[in-house]
Parts: structure tokens; sequence; C-alpha cells
């Protein structure tokens, strides 16, 4: 079959990776993340008779690493910013041709 590789997978380019608000998702799932543990603190017996601490523990944890998720979305984002700032710099004497 034409298009595709010996594997059966389709050859072709991939897409190319969306872009979105990413700080504003990263800032909100961590502050769910937070959310959800101090939700559970209250019921930290209910958890520790039922084996079940992990869930509460696993929530902290989510909000660690989302501290670390913000902090690295948001310098790639200022890197993206700076390098599409240097990459095509804008040439103003040439935006306004007026021929008399």
């Amino acid at each position: 079959m034409a298009g595709f590789s010996l594997k059966g997978s389709p050859n072709h380019e991939a897409p190319e990776p969306l872009e979105g608000p990413v700080v504003a998702t990263i800032t909100g799932g961590t502050i769910l993340w937070f959310v959800l543990f101090l939700v559970q603190v209250p019921f930290y017996g209910w958890f520790d008779d039922r084996g079940a601490l992990w869930w509460l523990w696993t929530c902290l944890a989510g909000g660690g690493l989302g501290l670390i998720g913000i902090w690295y979305v948001r310098k790639r984002d200022a890197a993206i910013k700076r390098a599409r700032a240097t990459a095509a710099p804008v040439d103003r004497r040439n935006d306004s041709h007026t021929e008399a």
C-alpha cells in the first residue's frame, strides 16, 4: 500500500504542536491539586483507617509538581517570546511607501 510503512503506520509528517494558554492551564491544574489536598486533610483519619493515605499525598505531590510546572512554562513562554522578537525584527522604514 502506498503511503504506509512496513509496520502499518502512515508515512506523513506529524502535525505542529498545539499552542494555547499553557501557563493558565498549568496554574489552574496546580490550584486544583492543592484544593483537593486541602479538602481531604480533614478526613486524614478516614483515609488512614482504610489504607488510602496515598490519595492525600498524591494531591500534595500534584500540587508540588505543578509549582515546578508553572516555573517551567513561564520560563518557556518568556523564551519563546524572546526568540520571536529577535528572529523577526520589524523594519519600519519600508512600511509606508508613498510615491509622489
